[in-house]
């Protein structure tokens, strides 16, 4: 966070603050703190709709340097830091009142894939338990958002097999609250609560009770590579696509056009213990596979990305070489239109420690941008 040099303005959201500087923020801590450090002028939304009980969730500290880490922080739920954030007074130009909620869409209703992937996730986590590679007390979990991440935190929460753990996460989304109520999720650290008005107002009548379970942390230890290392971190992430080699693309369709941001999957991806990628085999009804030759742009490379699961199977690349993992994705991760396709380009490819064919790389999203359709 060093490097944000100057910040001209900030915008921030807060619970309260007092007059010698101690800022208390609602439910996403972010990088405000920072903003706060680095901005020349400051405007409060002082938004009354939030409990002030947030603070006894905040845990705010201030990391400086490419290598710094939250000392200290042994569990998930560890408080290293304060409950309040600092701003020099002067640099406060304006107070807005506010009584609004955040808008939050609610997530759809998950489909037969997203069923199906999160059985996967079941499955292997429940191998890896009888193997002994979890123990059997679990480990922190780390999911990101979205329809499918929300699936199988849903699934795992219903999973008899799995023990109650904790989270180490970026965003706690709707489902974790009735999770963590169940008893099932003891506990979660995060750097937002990113859940619907409904669910928010259910934290807030129940304060007593969720107040000691979760903790709101700034981004740069709640995406800590070297806490998730420490903690044993189990991260599961959805990818847009990955390639027969296990790179990931998170964030750009064809390589070219945004879609949406990283997130904290690649910071989790290199601290975890078990680094996991999730994602449908096919989209838009099969016009795109999400398993390519090539990945035309990467977010998480070869090296940090160890499981890849779809509704048709699981990869598991730790300790393959270059052809093993290539072979893996294929049979077990690939939809069967695009089945044949892949083996044949891995199998005609010019041979090489990884094999490729430059000439045809890029032949399913040279497709999709001609015709709309991968499909060759």
């Amino acid at each position: 966070m060093d490097r944000i040099r100057s910040v001209n303005t900030a915008i921030i959201e807060i619970c309260d603050v007092t007059a010698d500087g101690k800022v208390y923020l609602t439910t996403g801590i972010g990088v405000s703190p920072i903003l706060l450090e680095k901005a020349e002028k400051v405007i409060f939304e002082l938004n009354s709709f939030h409990s002030p009980r947030l603070r006894e969730m905040s845990d705010v500290v201030v990391l400086h340097g490419q290598n710094s880490w939250p000392k200290g922080l042994e569990t998930p739920l560890s408080k290293v830091g304060t409950p309040y954030t600092l701003v020099d007074p002067a640099k406060v130009i304006g107070i807005v009142r506010n009584n609004e909620p955040d808008e939050v869409s609610e997530f759809s209703e998950s489909d037969e894939v997203c069923i199906k992937i999160a059985e996967n996730v079941e499955k292997f986590l429940l191998s890896e338990m009888e193997k002994g590679s979890i123990p059997k007390s679990f480990l922190p979990i780390q999911s990101g958002v979205g329809n499918i991440g929300n699936a199988v935190m849903k699934k795992l929460g219903e999973c008899p097999e799995i023990p109650p753990f904790y989270m180490y996460t970026e965003v706690l989304q709707d489902s974790l609250i009735s999770i963590m109520q169940s008893g099932k999720l003891l506990g979660a650290s995060t750097c937002a609560l990113t859940v619907t008005t409904k669910s928010l107002n259910q934290i807030y009548a129940n304060m007593d009770f969720f107040a000691k379970r979760i903790v709101l942390r700034p981004q740069d230890v709640s995406n800590n590579i070297i806490a998730a290392s420490q903690l044993g971190v189990i991260s599961i992430n959805t990818a847009l696509e990955a390639d027969i080699y296990g790179n990931v693309n998170s964030t750009h369709v064809a390589g070219t056009k945004l879609m949406n941001g990283i997130g904290g999957s690649a910071d989790f991806s290199r601290g975890a213990y078990i680094s996991m990628f999730i994602c449908p085999s096919i989209a838009k009804g099969g016009k795109i596979s999400s398993i390519v030759p090539m990945c035309p742009h990467i977010d998480s490379s070869e090296h940090s990305v160890q499981i890849i699961i779809t509704e048709n199977g699981i990869a598991d690349l730790r300790g393959k070489a270059p052809a093993e993992k290539a072979e893996l994705l294929i049979n077990n991760c690939v939809h069967p239109l695009y089945k044949d396709y892949l083996m044949n380009y891995l199998k005609s490819s010019k041979p090489g420690h990884i094999r490729h064919n430059l000439e045809k790389c890029f032949e399913l999203h040279t497709n999709l941008l001609r015709t709309g359709s991968m499909l060759p």
